[in-house]
């Protein structure tokens, strides 16, 4: 770490502390004997997602987190619920060292974890992720639905 006081290329860790994402560390220079704090944090490899038409954009997690309290309105889901669908996503693309994923395997991914939640907010997530034109639809999402939920019980 280069010294931000004498421009030397050396210099030992004095402390080392955990602070939300990242790790403090308090430094002294070998040659000038000064202190100065640097901060290190992970450097998450960069999540593409492909949408629908082809395009690419990058993954942006508060736009994912968005598009879930908006299928959740006025419904019994906490914050917490919604952040912990968000981080699972961001997460398994991270542990599978995706760097690109579809827009369609996200959707899939919190249909799955909203349906476990609140059935509403399901259904409302889903009409949006699949684009639904027409009452057949929305009848077809909640047979399907139901009929895995039969199918669970019976398990």
């Amino acid at each position: 770490m280069k010294c931000p006081f004498c421009g030397y290329y050396d210099s030992k860790v004095i402390d080392s502390r955990p602070t939300e994402d990242k790790i403090r560390r308090r430094r002294e220079c070998i040659q000038c004997g000064s202190r100065f704090t640097t901060y290190e944090a992970v450097e998450a490899p960069l999540l593409m997602v492909e949408k629908r038409s082809g395009d690419f954009e990058q993954f942006d997690k508060s736009k994912l987190i968005k598009g879930i309290y908006t299928a959740i309105k006025k419904r019994p889901v906490t914050r917490e619920q919604v952040e912990g669908i968000a981080d699972y996503v961001e997460n398994y693309c991270a542990d599978h060292l995706k760097t690109v994923v579809r827009s369609k395997e996200i959707g899939e991914m919190v249909l799955d974890r909203l349906r476990g939640i609140d059935p509403i907010s399901y259904i409302r997530f889903a009409s949006v992720y699949e684009d639904f034109t027409d009452t057949a639809s929305f009848v077809a999402i909640i047979s399907d639905m139901e009929n895995k939920d039969h199918t669970e019980e019976e398990t």
